[in-house]
C-alpha cells in the first residue's frame, strides 16, 4: 500500500481536496463517467474547508505529494459554514434510527468522499473511512451521510464499508439514500 491515511494538516493538502473535488464534481464529468466511476455533488471553498477544518480535520490518504482520496468531516457546528446543507443537517436531526430521532445520538457527517482515479480500486476509500473510525469513534456513535441513489458505486462502496440505509427520500435534485455507520 503505497499511500497512507491521516488528518489534514496543511492549506496545501486542503487545496488538492479542492482540486480533486472540481475533478469530480458532478458538473465537470459526462453522464457515462458518473454512472461508471461516480461522482461528488457539492463545491466548497477554501475558507469554508478552512472553517471545517478547525471544528474537525478531513481524513485524506496521500502517495508521497499527491492526495489519493479525501474524506470530508462535517460535525453538525459545520451546518452553517455550508447553508446548502442546512435542509440535510434538519432532515437528519428528525431521522429515525434505533427507535429515536438521529439528534438524540452522537453523529457527524461524512461531507464528501473522493478517490482520485489512479487509486480506484486499491483500497483507498476503505482506508479513508476506517482512519475516520480510528479518529473520531471514541467523540460519536455513528457517522451518517446522504447519497444519491442513483450513484450506485459510491452505494456499494458504502454498505461494504459497513453503512445502512435508515432512509430515503427525494428532492428537487435527486432521491437520496441516508445512511449510517454504527460505531456503538
Amino acid at each position: 500500500m503505497p499511500y497512507h491515511t491521516t488528518t489534514v494538516s496543511t492549506e496545501q493538502q486542503l487545496q488538492l481536496i479542492l482540486q480533486l473535488q472540481q475533478e469530480n464534481l458532478r458538473t465537470n464529468i459526462s453522464a457515462e463517467t458518473q454512472q461508471e466511476q461516480g461522482f461528488v455533488s457539492l463545491e466548497h471553498s477554501l475558507p469554508v474547508l478552512k472553517q471545517m477544518h478547525n471544528i474537525a480535520p478531513s481524513v485524506i490518504a496521500l502517495d508521497r505529494d499527491q492526495l489519493a482520496g479525501y474524506a470530508l468531516t462535517m460535525p453538525r457546528e459545520c451546518r452553517t459554514i455550508v447553508p446548502d446543507l442546512e435542509p440535510m443537517f434538519s432532515s437528519f436531526d428528525q431521522t429515525p434510527w434505533n427507535g429515536r430521532p438521529l439528534s438524540e445520538f452522537r453523529f457527524y457527517v461524512m461531507g464528501q468522499i473522493c478517490v482520485a482515479e489512479a487509486w480506484r480500486g486499491q483500497g483507498v476509500f476503505d482506508a479513508l473511512y476506517q482512519q475516520h473510525k480510528t479518529s473520531y469513534s471514541k467523540d460519536f456513535d455513528c457517522i451518517v451521510t446522504e447519497i444519491a441513489t442513483r450513484n450506485l458505486r459510491s452505494m456499494r462502496a458504502h454498505e461494504r464499508v459497513g453503512f445502512k440505509t435508515i432512509h430515503i427520500h427525494q428532492d428537487e435534485l435527486d432521491e437520496w439514500a441516508v445512511v449510517l455507520w454504527d460505531w456503538s
